[in-house]
């Protein structure tokens, strides 16, 4: 569901009570944790978390006037997601993150290519989310992304 709020706050403020402060606790947990160069934004109707042209001045090659994104985190209907192209694009940090994953939630692991959900926002983990955003810097995610689309 993509929200037209203009900000991450505002986004915030619309979601249902029961998902405001997991959604505020996973935005601060990867603002603690976001390395230098990414910068926080609406994007997609979702909170994200981009390279900008300052840093990438050829933007997304599907539509270069938006930045680079990077990860998203959305208040769907029947979960929480978020969404991190690292791990779509680099199978170590994948496999990193997959063989955590149990060490800190004792349900299973519930992803797509690049999206883990929480159904239920007790099992979110805050410190494995926060290990998982530190291990990309807005130059290697670059790197790997100019990787996989001019092949």
């Amino acid at each position: 569901m993509q929200s037209k709020a203009k900000t991450p706050e505002d986004y915030i403020s619309e979601l249902p009570e029961e998902r405001k402060q997991p959604i505020s606790k996973l935005r601060e947990t990867i603002l603690k944790n976001l390395p230098e160069g990414f910068e926080e934004e609406m994007s997609y109707g979702m909170i994200g978390y981009v390279v900008p042209h300052s840093l990438y001045p050829a933007g997304y090659h599907v539509n270069p006037d938006l930045p680079l994104p990077f990860i998203n985190i959305a208040s769907q209907k029947n979960f929480i997601a978020l969404y991190h192209m690292g791990i779509y694009s680099d199978k170590d940090l994948l496999n990193w993150f997959v063989s955590e994953y149990p060490k800190h939630v004792k349900t299973k692991l519930d992803m797509g290519k690049s999206c883990i959900r929480f159904k239920n926002t007790n099992h979110i983990p805050y410190k494995l989310i926060g290990d998982l955003v530190s291990k990309m810097s807005a130059a290697q995610w670059i790197n790997k992304y100019e990787q996989a689309w001019k092949k």
